[in-house]
């Protein structure tokens, strides 16, 4: 039987982040051990995403745009601003730092945010790769139309389809767009699998669900069925065999290797951000 999730809604000052992943009730989804939904916010000329740079270790970062742009640095010398479609793909591996602020157009006048930032673990043999990141423009994701659906294939395999992006084990994330009465099986009944509903009205057996709804899918909840006009995101992956540990922004199987990152942050031995090395966000 389906559940919801239910979000830790956190005010960050002009703008809600409702973080689902990870929860009481189910840690990861698959690979997936973070998910934030962001906003929709609009900030006035002057305001807006000031996230100063800070590090990752163990962990592929998912940036996805509904509405507005960030603009991505990192210790790689990666300068990248994302528009919506668009994906953002950041290996932490054994350890990145970056930032995410805006460009001085989008900062100057009036302007949305509004969307998905989802962290992925490394499986234990790829926990330490390299860093590395990867943009990869909307035009490149695959599209999978069938009546009354329009998907866009943003990582992973679905439907007979590959996304571009890089991965390290088996997992999905689908953008769908449905139409009222539009029906959509499973895409692995084999992989964990939960939708987060953007907005509208989905069925799922004999519950309904709406906007804001993340919904952790049981192994029997093999078919969707829109209700209205739905924006629903589809995610999931094989089960993790072992559950990493979380601190901060740092993923390991090991508790050590958590301690060794803290203390490797706090004595500045992370590689900087070119450009954007004037400041940092603390150790908490």
């Amino acid at each position: 039987m389906a559940k919801i999730l239910k979000a830790d809604d956190k005010d960050l000052g002009g703008f809600t982040v409702s973080r689902v992943l990870p929860h009481h009730d189910k840690k990861m989804i698959g690979p997936f051990i973070f998910f934030d939904h962001i906003g929709p916010a609009d900030f006035p000329a002057g305001e807006g995403i000031n996230v100063r740079p800070h590090p990752h270790i163990g962990l592929a970062t998912v940036t996805y745009l509904f509405q507005g742009s960030i603009l991505h640095r990192d210790s790689l010398g990666s300068v990248q601003e994302i528009f919506p479609g668009d994906v953002n793909w950041m290996i932490a591996g054994k350890g990145i730092v970056h930032s995410e602020r805006e460009t001085h157009e989008v900062r100057a006048q009036r302007h949305p945010l509004h969307g998905l930032q989802l962290w992925v673990a490394l499986p234990p043999e790829h926990e330490t790769v390299e860093p590395d990141f990867e943009h990869v423009n909307k035009a490149l994701l695959p599209t999978i139309n069938r009546p009354g659906l329009m998907m866009r294939l943003i990582v992973g395999e679905a439907y007979d389809r590959s996304s571009p992006v890089r991965t390290f084990s088996p997992m999905f994330f689908l953008d769908v767009l449905a139409q009222p009465d539009a029906k959509l099986e499973h895409p692995n009944p084999k992989h964990e699998a939960a939708l987060f509903v953007e907005t509208g009205r989905v069925k799922i057996g004999d519950d309904e669900f709406g906007a804001g709804d993340f919904v952790w899918l049981d192994a029997d909840d093999l078919e969707f069925e829109s209700l209205e006009h739905s924006r629903l995101l589809l995610l999931g992956g094989e089960k993790f065999t072992r559950v990493p540990h979380i601190h901060w922004n740092f993923v390991a199987y090991e508790r050590n290797t958590l301690d060794a990152a803290r203390k490797r942050w706090d004595n500045g031995e992370f590689p900087r951000v070119p450009g954007d090395d004037k400041e940092h966000i603390p150790l908490p």
